[in-house]
């Protein structure tokens, strides 16, 4: 039950974000991407000729989502982004952000690094 309540909350929550993202004049290329043995890239976004692998976080009122974005993750989110490029056999300028979801406030955070 509680496994439901928490994936129904991270669907919310991307959905929110994939609206953001496409009113911010982001074009949507994928969500949810799996990038064998290395992780997920929750969605892959382009504007101006760059790829933005975002990930998405949220969380209840009692704690700030930021803090789940830790040098673990964004190496992850790092490495799966490779393979990405790899795969689709891409060559374009890329950049790797964080979409903060607060209470329903959406903060963008663009071109993270470790």
């Amino acid at each position: 039950m509680k496994r439901n309540l928490l994936r129904q909350f991270g669907n919310e929550s991307e959905e929110l974000a994939t609206r953001f993202l496409e009113e911010a004049g982001f074009r949507i290329v994928e969500r949810n991407y799996y990038a064998r043995k290395l992780g997920e890239i929750d969605i892959v976004a382009q504007k101006e000729g760059v790829l933005h692998f975002v990930e998405v976080k949220s969380a209840g009122a009692d704690f700030d989502p930021v803090y789940n974005l830790t040098p673990t993750k964004l190496r992850r989110v790092i490495n799966s982004a490779h393979y990405y490029l790899k795969e689709k056999q891409l060559d374009l300028p890329f950049c790797i952000d964080a979409l903060i979801i607060r209470r329903g406030e959406v903060e963008l955070i663009e071109n993270l690094t470790l």
